[in-house]
């Protein structure tokens, strides 16, 4: 009897053990799988994979719909293959460029820059002070995680590029805010690429010394150097630009495997901004589907915007009014020839442009590690431009013309001048505020699909030509501008707009 109840109890205490046993197994299979994919969700009358028709979008008079917006709708779970990158890139191992012209008699100067930079509340620079990006507007671009991904390293979503010489008064401001929207981001998610070099005034020793919060932070951060100088008597300023945005994009289009074949990449000039004005920027490339957008950059305290060589707009024209003669004269007078974009713009609304870059833009990555789109100069018989100009030319080829501008977004080149760029224009949260929630406007674009079929060409403003859109777009041959006398340091001098030309 006592042997047979022993028998029952034993198999009663086994079942228990093989039934807790399949609980374990079932939990630790729910916390090792990949999340659900959700779906990409095509809205009618939203901004979407380009269509047939000219435009698409909703009325601009309609409620703004960015409250109860959800970017996790956006994302998409459908990823390129990584047999699209593997015919582009060497299949040799790429190895990180080293910083070759480090100082240590100039460390003992950075861990004030260091602290402001890894610190919003320091006052021991006189920077821009900025607010406090909306939260609950930015939580939808912070990638979601199971269980089992909180632990793992995924593939980089957020790719931060940055080209920086002799700008240390500078750092503490545009490096607080790319600290802090990393952050928002999730450090884990993020890049920051910064290429150096030839400074003299400690940008060097301040962005080595960066590494050590960067690796603390869980960020991957790639710093290097360089000699090449745009400026440099017998270069070309465009090629020698290409190649130096080239370089901080490495990281990026050498090592596909490690991205998101739909990641963003940040690339932002040697400017004081705000971390909400980074943050808009990449939410405003969800929200309204765009494969760029840009902010707006000035000089002269906000009068007058600086980027007018490089932008266009849908009419193909410059931003701003330059007569045959090449004067400034009209420089207040955007969107003179397109009252439509003029109005959105007086609103502070998205606009669709031809090109942009106007000190920082946020852009899918896509072009660059599917179709190996990368910074140029001109092809032979093709206008001297740009190389922003030239890299949305390329978008437009390729199909990605979802290209805008965010006139809430607005930066100066130095404290000062955004304090007064601020004033100006506004903060971007404050605009948004009064667009979004006080005037209710949709903010919605109208894309069209697209580009202008002319583009005025400039090569140095006193010869003034329209062009097609996609010249020399067939051919592709490379040229030399070295002794063109377009924009060259050896044969320039500069304008009242503060650009080169012959």
């Amino acid at each position: 009897m006592s042997a047979s109840l022993s028998s029952v109890l034993f198999t009663r205490g086994a079942d228990r053990v093989y039934f807790a046993a399949l609980l374990v197994c079932l939990f630790y299979i729910f916390c090792t799988s990949g999340p659900i994919p959700i779906p990409f969700r095509e809205n009618v009358g939203s901004p979407g994979p380009l269509q047939s028709q000219d435009t698409v979008s909703a009325d601009d008079n309609s409620t703004s719909v960015a409250e109860g917006f959800d970017l996790a709708d956006v994302f998409k779970e459908e990823q390129a293959s990584s047999k699209d990158v593997s015919d582009i890139f060497s299949a040799e191992p790429w190895v990180p460029p080293q910083v070759t012209d480090l100082d240590e008699s100039r460390m003992e100067m950075v861990e004030p820059y260091i602290t402001a930079i890894m610190d919003p509340k320091d006052k021991y620079f006189d920077r821009l002070q900025c607010p406090h990006p909306y939260k609950n507007r930015y939580k939808g671009l912070r990638r979601r995680r199971n269980l089992s991904s909180k632990f793992e390293t995924g593939p980089k979503q957020y790719f931060f590029a940055l080209n920086l010489y002799e700008c240390a008064h500078v750092l503490p401001r545009l490096l607080g805010s790319v600290v802090e929207a990393i952050r928002l981001l999730r450090p884990e998610d993020c890049v920051l690429s910064i290429v150096g070099g030839r400074s003299t005034d400690g940008t060097t020793e301040i962005l080595s010394r960066l590494r050590d919060e960067m690796e603390a932070m869980n960020v991957t951060y790639y710093f290097s150097t360089s000699d090449i100088d745009p400026l440099k008597q017998g270069n070309d300023r465009i090629t020698e630009l290409a190649k130096l945005r080239n370089l901080v994009l490495d990281p990026l289009i050498r090592q596909p495997e490690l991205y998101d074949p739909d990641a963003t990449v940040i690339f932002l000039n040697d400017v004081s901004i705000c971390a909400d004005d980074i943050m808009e920027l990449v939410y405003q490339k969800e929200f309204q589907r765009a494969h760029m957008t840009c902010a707006m950059d000035w000089v002269d305290y906000g009068d007058t915007f600086y980027d007018s060589w490089i932008s266009r707009s849908m009419t193909g024209d410059m931003f701003i009014e330059i007569p045959q003669d090449g004067s400034f004269e009209f420089k207040h007078n955007l969107f003179w020839n397109d009252p439509v974009t003029r109005k959105r713009f007086d609103m502070k609304l998205p606009i669709q442009v031809y090109s942009c870059w106007n000190g920082g833009a946020a852009f899918t990555a896509k072009p660059l590690l599917k179709d190996n789109v990368t910074f140029r100069a001109s092809y032979k018989d093709e206008c001297y431009m740009g190389e922003p100009t030239l890299f949305c030319k390329d978008f437009w080829t390729l199909g990605y013309g979802r290209i805008a501008i965010i006139p809430s977004v607005n930066v100066g080149y130095n404290d000062d001048e955004s304090r007064h760029v601020k004033e100006k224009h506004g903060y971007a949260s404050s605009t948004i505020f009064e667009t979004e929630k006080v005037e209710e406007r949709s903010t919605e674009i109208q894309w069209k699909v697209t580009p202008p079929e002319l583009v005025k060409c400039e090569p140095d403003w006193v010869h003034p030509s329209w062009v097609q859109w996609d010249q020399a777009s067939k051919d592709q041959e490379p040229f030399d501008w070295t002794h063109s006398g377009y924009f060259n340091a050896d044969k320039g001098e500069e304008n009242e707009g503060g650009l080169i030309f012959d």
